[in-house]
């Protein structure tokens, strides 16, 4: 199947379980970190924990209209869009790049 490549399993092996400590480390150290969203030029900002859990939601006064509630529910998600996407950036920082397996992965 692996012809003269001199195919080493145990080294494979060695070497999945050292990107699977590195994934678990980066998780935990990704799971510590807070991300703060914004909407409405820092009318509502959210606290997200690394884990994607919203944490703490921030308003401030003017950000409430009695004549148009349904605003103030607008930023809420702009902020958590915003919060989300930051962490999506800072998971892709974090996270250890996975090796190219030369085409193992689809065998």
């Amino acid at each position: 199947m692996f012809g003269d490549q001199g195919f080493d399993m145990n080294a494979l092996l060695a070497q999945a379980q050292a990107m699977q400590s590195q994934l678990a480390r980066a998780q935990e150290e990704l799971a510590a970190k807070r991300v703060l969203g914004s909407a409405g030029g820092g009318l509502v900002e959210v606290t997200v924990g690394g884990d994607g859990e919203l944490l703490a939601v921030a308003i401030k006064p003017e950000a409430w209209d009695e004549d148009d509630p349904s605003t103030l529910g607008d930023l809420i998600v702009a902020a958590v869009r915003d919060a989300n996407k930051k962490l999506a950036i800072l998971a892709e920082t974090t996270m250890p790049q996975l090796p190219d397996l030369g085409g193992l992965a689809g065998q």
